[in-house]
């Protein structure tokens, strides 16, 4: 197959897409922001999905030393429901995970060209990539990959984002709570979110938190005072956090995420432009499977691209994949944040514990949909 073809951004889909097309001999260009690794708000869990995405690229993630995780416990309050999952999942940096996916997709032969900003997107007969201080870039394909970043001339479709604000911080926590949290991955409850805590590899904690821009507001806008609050609310993240050290200086933090967005293909779309990862649907985090959703993205453009499929008829394909997940995790989300229902789901869940493992299954990619 001859061409040009562009891959923009250099996160997990992006990565995937020029590892499979260059596999596949198609001379793929990445072009990433970064100069060189860099931490992504992230919740950092890798499912058996996604995992198997990264085997079927000759991708040995198990090489990388993630954190076995094969338990899920629901904090909410003074309660917790701990419960094994229905698979063995993997908690992993994005720092690391990218950086080593990149380096396999360049081994296999993809143009890696790093720290190049892509200003604009102009979509004519040719498609024209404009960098920042380079020379315009042309290409036949672009595999848009650039995360929850929009990107000048193919913005998504406007969805009314929620009123969320999203943190991150990284923790070494004392070696007794390391022990307590080992192999599980937390959800804990707050009356308006709701926060994720899991190791990950180097005996770190990644705590990742959605919670309402009202709430830290009233908190004066600051994290140590907003992580004070929550632990207020939450003794089991107090107790956990308890004499913890914060590993960055500042949290990582998102705002105003379109959570809920799946792509649906219109006739105005480019056709030669394949949506990836977020840019194609937007699943709330913990309660969904990002990862998966753009590694699958990934390997369906790779599939449908190399057998002559245009991107229309990909992204139809890959919204009838997502919307069940992205629309039942969202639901889900909707649920735990309101306060009175919370308290009946959650007595509910104690009462069936067996209802977590389910809803963790409902929020995978679908075992039909996987390549």
């Amino acid at each position: 197959m001859s061409g040009r073809f562009i891959i923009a951004g250099g996160g997990l889909a992006g990565a995937a897409t020029a590892a499979g097309l260059a596999q596949a001999g198609i001379p793929v260009t990445l072009i990433e922001r970064e100069t060189g690794p860099a931490d992504k708000i992230c919740g950092e869990f890798l499912s058996h999905e996604a995992q198997a995405s990264l085997t079927r690229l000759g991708f040995d993630v198990s090489a990388l030393g993630g954190h076995t995780i094969n338990q899920l416990v629901l904090a909410r309050g003074k309660a917790t429901i701990t419960t094994k999952l229905p698979f063995t999942g993997l908690g992993l940096t994005r720092r690391t995970l990218d950086e080593a996916l990149l380096a396999h997709a360049q081994s296999s032969g993809a143009i890696i060209a790093r720290g190049l900003t892509i200003t604009n997107v102009s979509a004519g007969d040719d498609i024209t990539v404009d960098i920042a201080g380079q020379t315009s870039q042309t290409a036949d394909t672009l595999f848009l990959a650039t995360g929850k970043h929009e990107l000048r001339g193919l913005r998504r479709d406007a969805v009314p984002p929620q009123d969320l604000v999203g943190f991150k911080m990284y923790f070494r926590l004392t070696p007794q709570n390391q022990a307590a949290l080992a192999h599980k991955i937390a959800l804990i409850l707050f009356n308006d979110g709701y926060a994720g805590l899991q190791l990950v590899e180097g005996e770190q904690a990644n705590l990742c938190l959605l919670t309402s821009r009202t709430r830290l507001q009233q908190l004066g806008g600051k994290w140590p005072a907003l992580l004070m609050d929550l632990c207020c609310d939450s003794p089991y993240l107090a107790h956990l956090l308890a004499g913890a050290e914060e590993l960055l200086l500042q949290p990582l933090s998102i705002y105003r995420v379109p959570y809920g967005y799946i792509h649906r293909p219109a006739a105005s779309d480019p056709p030669h432009i394949f949506r990836l990862g977020d840019q194609a649907g937007v699943i709330p985090s913990f309660t969904g499977d990002g990862m998966a959703i753009a590694l699958h993205s990934a390997a369906l453009a790779v599939d449908m691209f190399t057998s002559g499929s245009g991107a229309s008829a990909f992204h139809r394909r890959l919204s009838e994949d997502i919307s069940g997940q992205i629309n039942r995790a969202g639901w889900l989300y909707r649920l735990a944040s309101m306060p009175n229902l919370q308290g009946l789901i959650f007595g509910g869940m104690q009462m069936f514990p067996a209802s977590l493992r389910m809803a963790a299954r409902l929020t995978r990619v679908p075992v039909k949909s996987r390549l």
